[in-house]
């Protein structure tokens, strides 16, 4: 089912696989990094609750620094060796949480961020993609896997339109807690 609109009060961010070793290889790396830590910093000012899982951390290592400075000190970091970060442990974070959209960026696109959203999907979660914050090894895997997500229900977005349509105005404290972040 599409999301109509995105709430704040409703959304979680689901952060996959940031991590160390990807760097070198992921298409348009620095942005992706860059929209990610947009999409964290965001969501902390406005207390959107942070998930955050890490594809066999042991071969791949950690996330990113950039982004791991960002987020809560006491965030846990949930390591899987599925694909899908909608493991156990995410499952239970989620179901803890009751709510019931789910903002996903990360990499790769085509692999481990599709997986979740096909699982979330099919769960009853109500998904979004953050494009701008998403890649993979080749354009044409992440342009693919998109196009896949769509037609099965998840919406399309960006870091600043996600983050402006959960404040809704501009004038508010809300916002003003995210301009600094989306300039």
């Amino acid at each position: 089912m599409p999301i109509p609109r995105i709430r704040l009060e409703q959304a979680v961010l689901l952060l996959v696989d940031m991590q160390e070793k990807f760097v070198p290889h992921i298409a348009d790396w620095d942005r992706v990094l860059q929209r990610c830590t947009v999409m964290v910093q965001g969501c902390v000012a406005l207390g959107i609750p942070i998930l955050v899982t890490e594809q066999y951390p042991k071969g791949l290592g950690p996330t990113v620094g950039e982004l791991r400075r960002h987020l809560p000190s006491d965030q846990p970091i949930q390591s899987k060796l599925k694909f899908s970060a909608y493991v156990e442990a995410i499952r239970k974070q989620l179901a803890d949480l009751s709510r019931r959209t789910v903002l996903l960026c990360g990499i790769e696109t085509h692999v481990c961020v599709l997986q979740t959203a096909l699982d979330l999907t099919e769960s009853g979660y109500q998904t979004a993609l953050i494009a701008d914050g998403s890649s993979s090894r080749r354009i044409d895997d992440k342009s693919l896997a998109i196009n896949r997500m769509r037609e099965i229900g998840v919406v399309i977005s960006s870091a600043e339109s996600a983050l402006l349509e959960m404040v809704h105005e501009a004038g508010t404290e809300r916002f003003e807690k995210i301009r600094p972040i989306i300039r």
